[in-house]
């Protein structure tokens, strides 16, 4: 993002202890029953933005904290750390991919459209790359975009889109010049209420069931040249560029899940009594501890080392 404020320790654990509260009250109470509807309530969404915890570092000018990375990481933290993985995927995916999409290669429009509504919780976010026949090989997408009189008409299929019941606005990969590989592909922003734009089914998973995963269907979807994101054939490049954060949220957010087991597994052993004893008490009980406690803080140091 732009120039961040960068907040004290102290104002950190007060943004953690606040959404800590948020966790407990509005989400610990509902989320077995959101795993089994396999998804969670768009209400969420709106309370989420309400309460300042969505796309934190975006500008004060669209409606963000203007906060450094480290205040959006907590939000993952604390999700993942809670094992509320189906929505640490979904609000990261909103807030530390869609929405920098948007803000680093946007134009004013495209910013002042759809910035604001995502910080609020008004309109949710996702991104459109894989297909059915093409998932990290982005150069074998088969979506189309084709110039005509100044529009561009999107026709294709895309699969295991995070958010993709949920969301307004999709960052859609797709191939507007087939024989120029990976300098062919561009970026669009696309609102799903344009005529053409179908959501499928909400997809079955192992796991992260309240976490919506969609099939999204385009029949010529027509988007006009204002929609392009960050130039004509430049997709390929701005999808690797995007890719540090991307990562990074994904290491945050499984270390934390590894932290928030130890303290459950903590508590239960404690608690677990056999021959007399708490299993805490047991030598081989308080190695493991140690040992898996001592791999988790050397994974956060260095990630704390690479925010």
């Amino acid at each position: 993002m732009a120039e961040a404020s960068v907040l004290s320790q102290q104002d950190r654990e007060l943004f953690r202890d606040t959404f800590r509260k948020f966790l407990k009250n509005e989400v610990a109470p509902y989320y077995e029953q959101w795993e089994k509807d396999e998804i969670f309530p768009r209400e969420l969404w709106h309370k989420l933005g309400q309460n300042g915890f969505l796309a934190v570092d975006v500008p004060e000018e669209y409606g963000g904290y203007g906060a450094d990375f480290a205040l959006s990481a907590i939000v993952i933290e604390e999700f993942s750390r809670h094992n509320y993985m189906a929505l640490a995927s979904s609000v990261s995916v909103h807030s530390d991919i869609v929405t920098p999409y948007i803000f680093h290669l946007g134009t004013e429009q495209q910013k002042q459209q759809w910035l604001p509504k995502m910080v609020s919780g008004e309109a949710v976010g996702a991104i459109a790359m894989t297909e059915p026949g093409a998932g990290s090989d982005l150069q074998g997408m088969r979506t189309s975009a084709v110039l005509k009189d100044g529009q561009y008409s999107i026709n294709g299929q895309k699969t295991f889109i995070t958010n993709g019941q949920h969301c307004d606005v999709i960052v859609v990969a797709a191939k507007t010049d087939p024989s120029a590989g990976a300098r062919g592909i561009t970026l669009f922003t696309v609102d799903t209420t344009l005529p053409g734009f179908e959501r499928g089914r909400n997809l079955e998973k192992m796991g992260l069931h309240c976490g919506d995963t969609s099939e999204l269907f385009f029949d010529n979807v027509t988007v006009a040249e204002a929609d392009v994101l960050g130039g004509l054939g430049k997709g390929f490049a701005n999808l690797m560029n995007e890719l540090p954060r991307e990562r990074l949220i994904l290491a945050i957010s499984a270390v934390m899940a590894c932290e928030g087991m130890i303290e459950s597994t903590i508590e239960y052993v404690n608690e677990r009594k056999a021959f007399g004893m708490a299993v805490s008490q047991f030598q081989n009980t308080r190695f493991k501890l140690a040992e898996l406690k001592t791999q988790v803080e050397v994974n956060k140091a260095y990630i704390n080392q690479c925010t």
